[in-house]
């Protein structure tokens, strides 16, 4: 009998990177994201089968995505809330949302090379905190998926419309 292929919490950074740069090689998506050639590999077979991605290409099918992204992600991958610590600033803390929450209670991935302290929240995948410096573009939508997964209906609100904005659009 096979095997029912399911997503993993970094299947998501995959699609997410895939949506930016579709083109990519698995090489270059593999290092973009942070994870082994094996990772992106089986990545993009799940996302396949999640119809996620276009038979037999690497392109995102965008609407999806962001249907998983707001509906799926933050009860199949819910954010775990901890206590304060140095990281790196995400959810409504970071690009693009903290603009609009800046007297906002910071939360931040736990880490050394962070430059805020604020409430620690579980990255969605180990490698998430070092795409701040290495894809900047790809840490600003982890941050938004992260707004999806902890914030309250507002940050929920406006990150949703950043994802499709980038991502649809």
């Amino acid at each position: 009998m096979p095997r029912q292929p399911s997503l993993r919490p970094g299947d998501v950074a995959v699609a997410l990177e895939l949506a930016l740069r579709p083109a990519e090689g698995f090489v270059p998506l593999a290092q973009a994201v942070g994870v082994s050639l094996g990772e992106a590999h089986n990545a993009v077979r799940r996302l396949r089968a999640a119809r996620l991605l276009a038979p037999d290409q690497r392109r995102v099918t965008a609407t999806a995505l962001v249907e998983l992204l707001v509906s799926g992600v933050p009860y199949v991958f819910p954010g775990v809330l901890g206590p304060a610590a140095r990281g790196v600033p995400t959810a409504w803390s970071a690009p693009p949302l903290s603009e609009l929450f800046s007297g906002a209670d910071p939360v931040v991935w736990a880490s050394a090379g962070g430059n805020l302290r604020g409430q620690t929240l579980t990255p969605l995948y180990p490698g998430a905190p070092s795409r701040a410096k290495a894809r900047p573009d790809l840490y600003q939508l982890l941050a938004l998926v992260d707004a999806l997964r902890v914030g309250r209906a507002r940050e929920r609100a406006l990150a949703t419309t950043q994802l499709r904005k980038r991502l649809v659009s």
